[in-house]
């Protein structure tokens, strides 16, 4: 689980707690959406960050693998915010950063 420190553009913030599957999931909604800047047709219009990808791993490794992936994962937030309004201000952008009932109780591992 990472913990995100969210400001918004009215300076408010808030911590939100995400998984790596959520991340992999907003990158397939928005490669899905977003063709052309997901480099679909042209490799070199890509402008949708690449997300360090998903590893096979036992469970005594788990803590390993989100570690090596914390710089990825913080790399990868700050260049979608940064994306030109109609991505980075996109509903699912929106909706995987705001704050969940479950960011209030976050889980323990």
């Amino acid at each position: 689980v990472y913990i995100i420190n969210v400001t918004w553009s009215d300076l408010t913030s808030q911590i939100i707690y995400r998984r790596y599957s959520k991340f992999f999931d907003l990158q397939m909604q928005l490669l899905d959406k977003f063709p052309i800047e997901g480099g679909q047709k042209d490799p070199k219009q890509r402008i949708i960050p690449f997300l360090p990808g998903k590893i096979l791993f036992r469970r005594s490794h788990i803590r390993d693998v989100a570690v090596k992936r914390l710089k990825p994962i913080n790399e990868y937030c700050r260049a979608l915010v940064r994306l030109p309004p109609h991505i980075s201000q996109c509903d699912e952008v929106f909706r995987f950063f705001e704050a969940r009932p479950e960011d209030l109780n976050p889980p323990k591992e």
